[in-house]
């Protein structure tokens, strides 16, 4: 079948319409079908209602015109069941080939939070294991399997190039998987009204190779390392005297909380806030004084740090690689 591509394909923006992947393509090829034979019936409709309209048979026998009428009707009825029925038997069909992975997937868990995403790779021994927030790094060519919970209300999870949306329901495990056939970045979003802010819960997922997937992976897996410049060891200091460590975990420092994103490699990141802002320093700067004007109704308390306080933590929060 010929594909009939209307995909937005410009920076930043992602469409289930561009897969990017061997479910997105599934789902893909079954909303082209579905369209183009709704387009045809429509089509028919609309030619049966002109014809009817404009040729009328003023003078047919009574007999006769019901005898027609109801062998056109027969008709129409005989073959919408069939499409329906190849319809079902094709969403079916879809359906089980988004639901049973191949062996040997990747695995990671996803847990939905208002209003961003925890995302942990489990390790073996449990010493390996990784969390970090708001990003998914998977190798390209392999199938990833993804366990889904929520800690508040319901999300749902949705990268439209790679594969349909799956709900995050408090209390319940849900799985998905995907695969990405080509490197690049692609945007998951909250498809589940959550709260306050749920059009501001993306995660960005990075597929690359595996080599560099495996690095990525062994480097999230070290603590932070002890500031060697004199601004950024004060930084250091300020966040652990002030509400921070509250909220947030630094691996190798006395900061372990999980209310907020672990920030043990937070520089790393492409982003802050869920998909929000770029990850710089002004933006960042900007989200620690006051996250309710750019995220209004987020868990994250403003910090009124004096300047000076506020260039040290930002120098000590860039070393966080």
């Amino acid at each position: 079948m010929t594909r009939f591509v209307l995909a937005l394909q410009w920076s930043g923006r992602h469409s289930a319409l561009d897969p990017a992947g061997p479910q997105a393509a599934r789902i893909d090829s079954l909303w082209q079908f579905l369209w183009i034979v709704s387009a045809v019936v429509l089509a028919a409709v609309v030619a049966a209602l002109l014809y009817a309209s404009l040729h009328r048979r003023r003078h047919a026998e009574p007999e006769q015109a019901g005898a027609g009428t109801r062998t056109v009707v027969i008709g129409a009825v005989g073959l919408t069941v069939v499409i329906l029925l190849v319809f079902l038997g094709l969403n079916f069909g879809t359906g089980r080939a988004l639901t049973i992975p191949p062996d040997g997937a990747v695995q990671v868990r996803i847990t939905g939070k208002q209003w961003w995403w925890e995302v942990t790779y489990p390790g073996n021994p449990p010493s390996y294991q990784v969390t970090t927030a708001n990003e998914l790094h998977v190798p390209v060519g392999e199938p990833v399997v993804v366990e889904l919970g929520s800690s508040d209300v319901i999300h749902s999870f949705w990268p439209p190039d790679l594969v349909g949306k799956r709900d995050l329901i408090p209390g319940e495990t849900a799985s998905i998987w995907f695969q990405a056939d080509r490197a690049g970045e692609y945007r998951a979003q909250c498809a589940e009204y959550c709260g306050h802010q749920h059009a501001k819960m993306a995660l960005l997922i990075v597929a690359e190779s595996r080599d560099s997937f495996d690095r990525w992976l062994a480097r999230q897996r070290d603590s932070a390392r002890t500031p060697a410049d004199s601004l950024a060891r004060r930084g250091q200091e300020v966040f652990l005297a002030s509400s921070c460590v509250m909220c947030h975990t630094i691996r190798g420092t006395p900061a372990g909380s999980r209310i907020g994103p672990d920030l043990t490699h937070l520089a790393s990141r492409r982003t802050i806030a869920a998909g929000t802002l770029p990850n710089t320093r002004g933006h960042l700067a900007g989200w620690i004084l006051d996250p309710q004007r750019i995220k209004p109704g987020s868990r994250m308390p403003a910090n009124p740090l004096a300047a000076g306080d506020l260039e040290a933590l930002l120098a000590y929060l860039e070393t966080l690689q």
